[in-house]
């Protein structure tokens, strides 16, 4: 992920405020114009105080500081314009409806420092985050191996925590090999089996001949990592791969998918073709429910082709509606002329199409043959 990637996200320029959003920040003038205009035009007897006690409510975990302050001042000046608009001595009633707006304009304002409060402990961990998944997943070289190469790591909006999401690439005597792969669950424990499998493909992608034998050091190296873990994860943890292969000079990529989402080749005049597995494997972690030998898959590879690898935080991304990112739909009819643009543009429109909450933490890898 470039410095300049990191940046894009909910407080970035890539999001799409939303209109509920939208609707949201402008409740507080709303609230106090309502109330204002009701009080204005009605009998004495009747009073729109809980409006005016609502809109430095609804501004606390919205607004700044100042701007929370502003809209209790506002509320205030409101109420007392109104019990003074014809010249009426404040009584009683007025005075509490004074005082009860006030008192509510005090705990907004302490919401708004326990809310900007959290906002602040939830960025540091999310850069904590952010710098422990980087240092397990560093940035490969733009070109390896004759290659084009683009990667990128999108965390989930939803929480601070490190995920689970993998990706690397290796150029070997054997050809360049990648892998990408989803580790079931989030945490320290996620970022241990993260750095255990891209250890054990490193020495794996240089040592073994084909990429079945990669394949079968991950089973294994997975299968040793899980000893050292408890709970559920030791019991149902397991770790969705897709692992491709690109010999040297040959027009071709082999593919070996464990449980993974599809690799998509885009092709030059923007036709998308998933290269999905004749007989699907289980995931590693889980060989004891049953033995399908890993078998590669061999496309044509053309130049000006991009492979596209990805986690299921792109596929499975949801819209307000519930449906699904589909990345061969949308990529269909579409040419990126490098990498770097095709992961760029898709991170974008995912933020587009969740509205900015995606709930999974998305790994994207893309290598274009020149």
């Amino acid at each position: 992920m470039a410095p300049a990637d990191r940046k894009k996200g909910p407080e970035g320029g890539g999001r799409r405020v939303s209109p509920g959003t939208a609707f949201a920040w402008q409740l507080p003038v709303l609230l106090i114009l309502v109330g204002f205009v009701y009080d204005f035009f009605t009998p004495q007897q009747f009073t729109a105080s809980p409006l005016f006690a609502a809109a430095p409510l609804v501004a606390a975990p919205l607004y700044s500081l100042r701007g929370t302050v502003l809209t209790g001042v506002a509320s205030l000046l409101a109420v007392l314009v109104i019990h003074l608009r014809l010249g009426a001595p404040l009584h009683a009633d007025s005075l509490t409806e004074l005082a009860t707006v006030a008192t509510v304009v005090v705990l907004a304002v302490f919401i708004n420092v326990l809310v900007r409060r959290g906002n602040a402990r939830l960025a540091s961990q999310r850069e904590i985050a952010e710098a422990a998944q980087r240092a397990v997943l560093p940035e490969p070289a733009q070109r390896i191996g004759g290659f084009d190469i683009a990667a990128r790591y999108e965390a989930a909006q939803a929480d601070a925590s490190i995920g689970g999401d993998l990706y690397a690439v290796q150029d070997t005597p054997h050809g360049v090999r990648l892998v990408v792969g989803d580790v079931r669950g989030k945490g320290i424990g996620a970022v241990g089996a993260v750095a255990v499998l891209i250890g054990a493909f490193r020495e794996a992608a240089e040592q073994e001949a084909t990429l079945e034998a990669v394949a079968q050091r991950l089973e294994r190296a997975f299968a040793r990592e899980g000893v050292r873990r408890e709970g559920v994860d030791a019991a149902e943890g397991f770790t969705t791969v897709v692992l491709a292969e690109l010999p040297h000079g040959d027009g071709v990529v082999r593919i070996v998918t464990r449980g993974h989402p599809p690799a998509l080749l885009l092709g030059r005049d923007g036709t998308v073709r998933p290269l999905s597995p004749q007989e699907h494997a289980l995931p590693l972690g889980m060989g004891e429910l049953g033995s399908w030998p890993d078998r590669v898959e061999e496309s044509a590879f053309p130049s000006g082709a991009i492979l596209l690898l990805y986690t299921d935080g792109l596929s499975e991304a949801r819209d307000a509606r519930g449906e699904f990112f589909d990345p061969q739909a949308r990529l269909t009819g579409r040419v990126f002329e490098d990498p770097g643009t095709l992961l760029a543009t898709l991170a974008r429109e995912v933020r587009q199409y969740t509205g900015g909450g995606t709930t999974d933490d998305m790994a994207l890898l893309a290598v274009r043959r020149p």
